[in-house]
């Protein structure tokens, strides 16, 4: 019997409009939502940028969505490098949508790669969960888990809710003083600081005036940031 995808506009659930990734309601196979977390400098954007490719080396389609890279461009960028083009999300995006609109242009839509997702709202990763269990579409989404007071982010909270696995990333990121590394610290004029909005966008360069570090609970408890050393250059790739 030859399958045949729903009609756009079919009245038959909250998806329906939206057609099958591919040929993935034909096969017994579901999808998944996985969450890859970890502090920064662990290669969430490094992880997301290789499973983008491997899925594309094997003719998976997907879409590759981000917010509030370290490069103020819709890119994934990555501290060994690399980088790619993405989808600049923000919090009015509805991810079922975007989907939609992609398939009404007749193109597949597989995969996402979801970089960021801590910034995610949590009505957001609830769309996430619809496009997986109602249209299989994989999704893989990279982010924190706490943000520099050590809170969960709301994003990342509802995914540890919801997703069918949750990865926590094993490239070691280390404290100054050589421990282990899990605590996001915001670091302004020098000092480290506990209030303030919850997202601020800065990258790790020590000469900018808002930045972040990794320390160890001890340190990241006791405020204390280490001594000064200036930043060693990114080594080629070629």
């Amino acid at each position: 019997m030859t399958h045949q995808e729903p009609e756009v506009g079919a009245a038959t659930g909250a998806l329906a409009a939206v057609p099958a990734a591919g040929n993935r309601r034909s096969l017994p196979m579901p999808a998944h939502l996985r969450f890859y977390l970890g502090p920064m400098d662990c290669g969430k954007s490094t992880l997301a940028l290789q499973i983008d490719h491997n899925h594309a080396r094997q003719g998976r389609c997907g879409l590759v969505l981000t917010q509030g890279d370290r490069s103020a461009n819709p890119r994934i960028t990555t501290r060994v490098g690399m980088s790619r083009a993405a989808v600049e999300l923000d919090s009015s995006t509805d991810l079922r949508e975007l989907v939609r609109r992609q398939w009404a242009a007749g193109q597949r839509v597989d995969y996402l790669i979801v970089d960021e997702a801590q910034f995610l709202s949590p009505e957001q990763v609830e769309q996430l969960v619809d496009l997986v269990d109602d249209s299989h579409v994989d999704v893989y989404a990279f982010g924190l888990a706490t943000d520099f007071r050590s809170r969960l982010f709301p994003g990342s909270q509802r995914l540890f809710e919801l997703a069918d696995t949750v990865v926590a990333l094993q490239v070691e990121v280390l404290c100054w003083c050589g421990r282990p590394g899990g605590f996001n610290g915001r670091v302004v004029g020098g000092a480290l600081v506990r209030e303030g909005e919850q997202v601020v966008i800065a990258d790790t360069a020590t000469s900018a005036e808002t930045r972040y570090q990794v320390l160890c609970r001890r340190h990241y408890r006791g405020g204390e940031l280490g001594p000064s050393r200036p930043e060693e250059p990114q080594l080629p790739l070629s």
